[in-house]
């Protein structure tokens, strides 16, 4: 049995093992397939990814139940974020089942069930990735196929864009079973353009997970030793454009985070070529896609004027009484379910303070902020570049997710809500293999040895 005390041991033994292929493939399908294509007998909790997740989980938990995977020896702050969600929001569920939080519908009951489910699959994709990712060559197949799942989506957004067509509909098309559940969005106009989704359910979404995978697919491109340097950083260059096209000031503030937090923890020169490289590309972004620099600015500076920044802040008197009404476990997780589009509360950290309480709103800082910190934490004590790198896009990411939650309900979103939970199991995977350096010593935790070739 793995115990920390033969972690080093048993890490050498398996350094041969590849990372689970339904880790792969749920990895992959977050951001490939939409999340709107469900299998209608079973529900809405039924997209691909979803699905997927949920099976890792059960697998996850039955291992352990039955001895065969010790998940004690890989605990790490990140994991202990999932937890203190989950037990906020079955205290929250028990809370409405038991009849305590007022008049419930049969709606709101099958929205709280729907809450739980995705919870428990965000939890298969944290635990999994951390206990599967022992080496940064281990985190590196399986960031290829996040990369490969966030092509699809950004590439499709780009057609969409520059064509003002669908090609999502020809992946829908090929969903034999799966049918559209709604809530798709893939076009809104902004000023003079008109901003897409790719697969996800908004632009807005699309333009914070694209910044989300941004740090990784740098670091991929900086040290991945398969395929070709420059698909690699054309890749990176997909993301920013993608990111741009949503026309989203959350996106924009998502990108800048993920560039504050990466470029001080880049190699010298990649850092110096970074200082180089933003300036003009931003340029050349903004002289190729006519009418972007000038939407862009209006979106950001807009302020009052602007009737989805009004449509947010007029929210707060009625989140406020909600919250005063049932202060400590809220209304249910996930039965907000407004009647009125103009009720919806564009604000995760507003969202959860109404359907879960205080309670429910300290799991979600917690969520959000401990595997971001743990992970800058981790890249600050990481020898060798490689490592520090990998933890910081973790960081990243993870700082992106808590920042962009107060601009949009994030959780609503499921490409967020299931790739988020990736970056809280690479936070882990990165404390862990620095917790090894330090114990160990600098050769133990990457597993980056000269004789392993990177498995899948």
């Amino acid at each position: 049995m793995l115990t920390e005390s033969n972690f080093p041991a048993q890490l050498a033994r398996r350094r041969q093992a590849s990372p689970p292929w339904l880790l792969k493939a749920t990895v992959f399908s977050v951001m490939a397939f939409p999340p709107y294509m469900v299998l209608q007998p079973v529900g809405a909790s039924s997209s691909v990814a979803q699905m997927l997740a949920l099976c890792l989980f059960g697998l996850w938990a039955l291992s352990s139940l039955l001895g065969l995977h010790d998940p004690v020896a890989f605990r790490h702050p990140g994991r202990a974020a999932v937890l203190t969600l989950l037990l906020a929001s079955c205290l929250s569920y028990a809370h409405l089942f038991a009849g305590l939080s007022g008049a419930s519908t049969a709606d709101g009951r099958s929205a709280a069930d729907r809450w739980m489910l995705l919870l428990f699959a965000a939890a298969g994709i944290a635990f999994v990735t951390t206990d599967c990712l022992r080496t940064v060559k281990d985190a590196m197949v399986v960031v290829r196929w996040v990369l490969a799942g966030g092509a699809v989506c950004s590439i499709a957004a780009l057609i969409q864009f520059t064509t003002h067509t669908n090609p999502v509909e020809w992946i829908t098309g090929l969903m034999v079973g799966f049918s559209d559940n709604g809530g798709s969005n893939a076009f809104q106009a902004r000023g003079a353009l008109v901003r897409v989704a790719g697969t996800t359910l908004h632009p807005i979404e699309l333009g914070v997970v694209s910044a989300m995978v941004l740090p990784i697919a740098i670091w991929r491109a900086i040290y991945d030793r398969r395929g070709r340097k420059p698909l690699h950083w054309a890749l990176v260059g997909v993301f920013v454009l993608a990111n741009a096209l949503t026309v989203s000031r959350s996106g924009l503030l998502a990108l800048v985070v993920a560039l504050a937090v990466t470029v001080p923890f880049l190699p010298r020169l990649a850092r110096q070529w970074a200082l180089v490289v933003m300036p003009l590309g931003a340029a050349g972004l903004f002289i190729s896609v006519p009418g972007l620099i000038s939407t862009l600015v209006n979106a950001a500076t807009a302020g009052s004027s602007d009737a989805s920044i009004t449509y947010r802040t007029e929210d707060y008197p009625l989140a406020l009484r909600l919250v005063a009404a049932r202060p400590w476990l809220g209304t249910g997780p996930g039965t907000w379910i407004p009647t009125n589009a103009l009720d919806i509360f564009d604000n995760e950290y507003l969202l959860t303070a109404v359907t879960m309480g205080v309670v429910g709103l300290v799991g979600l800082l917690v969520y959000l902020l401990v595997p971001a910190l743990a992970a800058l934490a981790a890249a600050r004590n990481a020898e060798g570049a490689e490592l520090k790198l990998l933890a910081a896009s973790a960081g990243a990411a993870g700082l992106i997710a808590a920042v962009a939650s107060g601009t949009f309900d994030s959780m609503s979103f499921p490409v967020f809500a299931l790739i988020y939970p990736f970056f809280i199991g690479l936070s882990g995977a990165s404390w862990l293999m620095v917790k090894s350096q330090t114990e160990h010593g600098p050769a133990a935790p990457s597993g980056a040895s000269p004789d392993r070739q990177p498995g899948g």
